[in-house]
């Protein structure tokens, strides 16, 4: 319960001694944010069994009614209505927010988090709220300029190129020699500035020396194959001279088209 709360509720979202770093004006822009949220958007879910006069009203998010002695919630920011206790959720991570802190932001309900992300953009890296002017815009999340980094190395990577790892950034560096795959031809590590092509689970440089042919080394880049023990082949003939004691291949004849790794 108590990691929940700290996931519904960051201290460092209201309380500057959480965010170390800060300058005086992120400072002044954090407590000045932290005041007009509870002003204008702070309240409490109160449970409580739904009175005589409100006996059939309608629950706010599903609709289904409300009897009278049900258990149910009331949200004073939101006016006279009432909610099943389960349907009183943040309207992002549908976290459970009875009789706990709510804010609200055009009639809906949020946790902590979730309202702070609708005003301010949150770090990927810290975890806090951004107050800077500027910040690192990548992946589909944002980052303090000084915090967009490689996970591996800590090497700033504002205005470099960089590789995704498990959505975390990596500099090309680190990603070649920790994380390239091996080409099942040469035996090299495919890097971050190479075109792979893969098959069943195994990686090659998408170039004609390596993805080609055992037999007969026909280029295969988008061309139909075939694969036995791990070698590739243009056909079943160049398979079968190539292992001539078997007469099926364990993959039937498919188009490949090569397509650039899923981490690059």
């Amino acid at each position: 319960r108590s990691r929940a709360l700290l996931q519904q509720l960051p201290p460092q979202d209201c309380d500057e001694r959480y965010c170390p770093g800060l300058t005086d004006g992120e400072r002044r822009q954090l407590r000045a944010f932290s005041a007009r949220r509870r002003r204008e958007a702070l309240g409490q879910g109160l449970a409580a069994p739904v009175p005589a006069p409100c006996h059939g009203c309608p629950c706010r998010k599903c609709g289904r009614k409300l009897n009278k002695g049900d258990p149910g919630v009331s949200a004073s920011r939101l006016g006279d209505q009432l909610w099943h206790p389960s349907c009183f959720s943040c309207h992002s991570c549908q976290q459970p927010l009875v009789d706990l802190i709510y804010f609200q932001q055009d009639g809906r309900i949020y946790c902590g988090r979730h309202h702070a992300e609708l005003l301010r953009p949150r770090c990927a890296s810290c975890d806090q709220l951004i107050f800077v002017e500027q910040c690192v815009e990548a992946e589909g999340r944002r980052w303090h300029p000084e915090h967009f980094c490689c996970l591996e190395c800590e090497r700033p990577l504002r205005g470099q190129r960089y590789v995704t790892r498990g959505g975390r950034p990596c500099c090309r560096g680190c990603f070649d020699s920790l994380f390239a795959e091996p080409c099942q031809a040469c035996g090299d590590p495919i890097g971050a500035d190479s075109e792979e092509a893969t098959h069943q689970g195994l990686h090659w440089h998408n170039r004609a020396s390596c993805f080609c042919c055992s037999l007969c080394r026909k280029p295969l880049r988008g061309q139909p194959l075939t694969s036995r023990h791990g070698r590739l082949f243009c056909s079943e003939s160049c398979s079968l001279g190539r292992d001539s004691s078997s007469t099926a291949s364990d993959s039937s004849d498919s188009a490949f088209a090569s397509a650039p790794s899923p981490d690059s």
